[in-house]
């Protein structure tokens, strides 16, 4: 008996095991492609409007080179975010992104709390913890890397 055939077993409507083991392949991507989606416009406001102001804040909270820094976190926000939904170097963009959150999350947002509407670090320990299950489980096989054949 398959793992699935049991989890079917299982359903309280049986007759939806069918489609979910048809959508099922389309799960991992929905995440990859959603989180690297949702990255995107971030790195797009700052690359486009807003280095500037990134780079002065940088600078304000002690982040130094505060220009290096403010281009590296648009460009992982934009591009990093396109090759995330993509799925191409995957697990290294994945580990930047998991970086990144950690210190969003611990060293930005963590003194305004845990919720999210006063600044508090939820969001990105939610997009940290995405990021670290994209870079533990990898792009999956509906991705650039697949194609490939290879991935870190």
């Amino acid at each position: 008996m398959t793992n699935i055939t049991l989890e079917r077993n299982r359903l309280f409507l049986p007759a939806l095991g069918a489609i979910y083991e048809k959508l099922s392949p389309l799960s991992w991507p929905l995440v990859r492609v959603t989180a690297g989606l949702l990255l995107v416009p971030h790195g797009y406001m700052k690359l486009f409007g807003g280095m500037e102001g990134l780079i002065g804040w940088f600078g304000q909270i002690g982040f130094e080179p505060a220009a290096l820094l403010a281009w590296y976190i648009a460009l992982l926000e934009f591009v990093g975010g396109l090759m995330l939904a993509a799925g191409f170097l995957t697990r290294i963009v994945a580990a930047q992104i998991v970086g990144f959150m950690a210190v969003a999350a611990f060293g930005i947002h963590w003194g305004n709390g845990f919720l999210w509407t006063n600044g508090g670090y939820e969001y990105p320990l939610m997009w940290g913890a995405v990021a670290l299950a994209i870079l533990f489980r990898g792009a999956g096989p509906l991705s650039v890397d697949a194609r490939l054949g290879r991935e870190f």
